[in-house]
Order: C-alpha cells, then sequence, then structure tokens
C-alpha cells in the first residue's frame, strides 16, 4: 500500500485526488496539505473532497507530512512547488508534480533535482492526452512541411496561465518531429496587419470561459484538405487518476526526470 501525500488539498483538483487516492486499491492518503492561512486547515480531507469523513485533516506543516507519506503529488503553483520539491529532496520522498507555469530556472532546478531524486513532471496525466502526444508526432512527421500547423486549447475561466502546459508539451512534440526550434516557431498571439502566415511557424491559441476541464486540437491545414487530433476531458478524475497512476510507479523507481510517457510504456 503506496502512501500518498497530497499538497493543495483544497482546490478542485486536490479535492479529485483525495477521491482518486481513497478509491485506488493501491494507495492510502497519508497527508492533506494546505498553504499557511488557508481557511480549510483543519478540514477533513474526505468532507471537502465530498466522499465522506476520512479522519484525516488538512495541514500546513508540508515537511512533517511529507515524512509520513511515500510520495508526495503536487497540483500547486510553481512557488509552492518548488518549496516542496526541496522538503522532498531532505527526506528523500519522491514526487508527482503537475504543477504548469514553470520558468526555466525552476526547470533547471528540478533536473538538479532529479539526479538525487525520482520525479515524475507531467503537463497532463491523462493517458488520452499521452497517447495523444504520440499521435500528433506521427501526424507531423507524415505531413511535413506541406501542413500549417496550429493548437487550440480551451480551459475553465479560473485557470491562471496560458496556453496550458498541455499545449506547450505538444508544440515541444510538433517542432522537434518538423526539426524546428521551439523557441523561435512558436507565435502565441496574432493582431492587426500580420502578414503572410510564416511557413515554419506553430500557432497557439488559448480560450478561456466557464468549467471547460480541458480541450486540446492540433490543426494541420493544408490544401485542399485538413486534419484535425482532438483530445477532450470532461472530468479531472482522469487526470487525477493518472496522477495516482504515476505515484504508485513512482515508488518503485530510482532518482530521474519521468513522464507519464515512462508511466504509461510509451516511451521509444
Amino acid at each position: 500500500m503506496i502512501k500518498i501525500g497530497i499538497c493543495g488539498t483544497a482546490g478542485r483538483m486536490g479535492r479529485t485526488l483525495v477521491a482518486a487516492v481513497v478509491q485506488n486499491p493501491h494507495t492510502r492518503l497519508a497527508a492533506a496539505i494546505e498553504h499557511q492561512g488557508s481557511r480549510w486547515i483543519g478540514a477533513d480531507a474526505g468532507d471537502l473532497a465530498g466522499i465522506g469523513t476520512l479522519g484525516l485533516s488538512l495541514v500546513d506543516e508540508p515537511a512533517a507530512a511529507i515524512d509520513s507519506s511515500d510520495v508526495l503529488v503536487d497540483f500547486t503553483v510553481p512557488e509552492a512547488t518548488m518549496a516542496n520539491l526541496a522538503l522532498c529532496r531532505a527526506a528523500g520522498k519522491p514526487i508527482v508534480i503537475g504543477t504548469t507555469g514553470l520558468d526555466q530556472a525552476q526547470r533547471r532546478e528540478l533536473s538538479r533535482t532529479a539526479e538525487v531524486l525520482p520525479i515524475v513532471l507531467a503537463p497532463n496525466f491523462s493517458a488520452g492526452v499521452n497517447l495523444t502526444f504520440k499521435l500528433i508526432e506521427l501526424a507531423a512527421r507524415a505531413l511535413g512541411e506541406d501542413f500549417d500547423i496550429e493548437v487550440i486549447e480551451a480551459h475553465h475561466r479560473h485557470k491562471i496561465d496560458a496556453p496550458s502546459g498541455t499545449a506547450l508539451r505538444m508544440g515541444e512534440i510538433l517542432a522537434s518531429a518538423l526539426d524546428r526550434d521551439f523557441g523561435t516557431s512558436a507565435v502565441y498571439s496574432r493582431q492587426g496587419r500580420t502578414g503572410e502566415r510564416d511557413r515554419k511557424t506553430i500557432g497557439f491559441a488559448s480560450v478561456r470561459g466557464g468549467d471547460i476541464v480541458g480541450e486540446h486540437t492540433v490543426l494541420y491545414a493544408g490544401l485542399g484538405e485538413r486534419l484535425e487530433i482532438t483530445h477532450r476531458a470532461s472530468s479531472r478524475m482522469t487526470f487525477a487518476n493518472g496522477a495516482v497512476r504515476a505515484a504508485v510507479w513512482l515508488a518503485g523507481q530510482t532518482a530521474g526526470l519521468y513522464d507519464m510517457q515512462d508511466v504509461l510504456g510509451l516511451r521509444d
């Protein structure tokens, strides 16, 4: 039985993670962590998740909570994630990270920490999305330079970063498949007289509204035909179940920086 600690337990994703951990026969909820000053400190994690009282209260002391866990799962914000990463390193505990919006310095620190600690970092923990990553790479290689490529993503009104981490990962995969530099080929907005489309670019469009859980489409537009590969999520549980699966898998791994391609056995 893998003991899992969850950071950001009172958030939408955190509550779903609680339910996923409790429902998984191979895991047990060991700790429920929230930031200092949260009005949910002391609340029962199960009650918050809507699955009934578990007898485990939310705490704001992550170090002790990490000590009581086998694996930490963190879907919070970059600053909190990096602080929790340091605590996991000190405690020698693996960590699953679903936080998006990490900057380059934070990613470098993650890579350094992965030299001594097992880490799963993924922009999306859905099995369907990770299969989609493979499909868009195959399509890009097959269609080559004859098709213009755009990435369109949509999320709920509360999401604080754009494009989504999943959309950016799609862009990286597409750029690699086409032997392009992602940093110079990505275009994040168009307005006014932009001129003709640069054939080497990969465009991004972000939609925010309502309670959209997550939608991602890669559009390949050629002359006389168009191909679209789309993934739509209707429940956060698909992400939560994937994160719990990653935590169980990670508990048996040596130090390294992994993603869901590794967890699902999709790595070439």
